[in-house]
């Protein structure tokens, strides 16, 4: 069986053009062989997984040895993490000795399993966070954090601090985020990859044909939004602000998401959404691309209604697909949208009930958002742009680990 090969930068010239493919083949040149180790905590599930699958392969294909690890540990584990992730946006949590010891007990069994003698190390989010403690460093390690950091709680943050400043850097994705943190700041937004499953382009027949196969009906509009199920995106104020908008306008609902394996929360969520099933209202679990893909392609009206976001990547996918988006006035999400232009920002559910109908009831309106929207995001919101950022930053690290200043953060 012949093996397909992987993505090539070449094939991104479509979408930005020979100039920038050729700034990045030169950028690349310097970091050839060097050997780069990612860790997370779930290969799917959630946008850091979209982002890693895309750049580890991307950047190996330009020479640079990037490596994805994941780490692994029991439920209870994963639900400390999960209080922590949500204490990070602003939640409350109760930090007992029994959690702390927990977390860093399981973190230190993953840092013997995992051996990270690489030349740069780039550790994602919390649950991998204290592993920077159990390694004598070759090289740099970059914390990136993914979540919206403008508002954590003060007791988990003032616990993971001494974390945190052991690093070498920190991304964040907007510097509204940014802490008061000896470690030097970087700020990169997310990014999407216009060649991935869930946003290469699909014919008409493609697209009904993953909408047959859920029984997804299309005779009304359709009104979707897509995330992991998670209190944060506020799932249970969509499906009030779709049946105020009903009331002015027949459409059908999709929410679509998944439980990663590292949300326990994510299958509590998703039951306690069933109650609201109906005809009109098809809530569904499942890990399929090309279905989010045909979802976004195929909807009036794409909504993020996140409380806290951030950045919020399937507002960038439904944009590049021409589909306006009505987003959360939070996070990563005002970056994405400008309101009133490409899309909506909304702070209520009857402010998105309202623009849910505006939208349905206007088509020229939606095709003229969805046509600055899908620009929007070429210019902007690409793999390669988020790529670049990668490759600046590593041919900035000095023989010190330190930074020399040449990383640019694109807001």
């Amino acid at each position: 069986m012949k093996h397909r090969e992987i993505v090539q930068v070449e094939d991104y010239e479509q979408f930005v053009g020979a100039e920038t493919i050729e700034r990045i083949r030169e950028k690349a040149k310097p970091l050839q062989d060097l050997h780069v180790a990612n860790v997370n905590s779930t290969y799917y599930g959630g946008g850091v997984s979209q982002l890693l699958s895309s750049l580890t392969l991307l950047m190996n294909s330009l020479g640079i040895k990037t490596g994805w690890r994941v780490v692994h540990g029991p439920p209870d584990f994963f639900s400390v993490t999960k209080k922590i992730h949500n204490a990070l946006q602003g939640g409350e949590i109760n930090l007992t000795d029994r959690k702390m010891q927990l977390y860093e007990q399981v973190v230190y069994e993953n840092s013997i399993r995992n051996h990270l003698d690489h030349d740069v190390v780039i550790i994602h989010d919390p649950q991998p966070l204290p592993m920077i403690n159990h390694y004598r460093r070759r090289g740099p390690w970059i914390w990136r954090c993914h979540v919206d950091l403008s508002r954590p709680n003060e007791e988990l943050w003032n616990y993971l601090v001494p974390f945190v400043e052991k690093y070498d850097a920190v991304i964040l994705s907007s510097k509204d985020y940014a802490q008061k943190l000896a470690t030097p700041q970087l700020f990169f937004m997310p990014a999407i990859d216009p060649l991935s499953i869930v946003n290469r382009e699909l014919s008409q027949e493609e697209i009904d044909e993953r909408l047959n196969h859920y029984n997804i009906p299309t005779d009304l509009p359709l009104v979707v939004q897509i995330s992991r199920f998670d209190r944060w995106k506020d799932p249970e104020g969509v499906i009030q602000a779709f049946k105020l908008a009903r009331k002015e306008v027949d459409c059908t609902l999709v929410l679509l998401g998944n439980v990663a394996t590292d949300d326990p929360e994510g299958e509590d969520v998703y039951r306690s959404l069933l109650g609201s099933r109906e005809e009109r209202i098809i809530i569904l679990t499942c890990q399929d691309g090309a279905l989010v893909n045909a979802l976004q392609r195929r909807a009036a009206v794409v909504l993020q209604k996140s409380i806290r976001e951030g950045f919020g990547l399937t507002v960038a996918e439904a944009m590049w697909k021409g589909t306006p988006v009505i987003g959360g006035d939070v996070g990563g999400i005002r970056y994405q949208i400008e309101d009133g232009v490409n899309g909506f920002l909304v702070s209520s559910i009857e402010e998105t009930a309202q623009r849910i109908v505006q939208l349905i009831k206007d088509r020229e309106l939606r095709e003229q958002m969805g046509r600055k929207a899908k620009e929007t995001v070429r210019q902007r919101f690409l793999l390669t742009r988020y790529l670049e950022q990668y490759l600046d930053l590593l041919n900035s690290i000095e023989p010190s680990f330190r930074l020399s200043g040449a990383v640019k953060a694109y807001e």
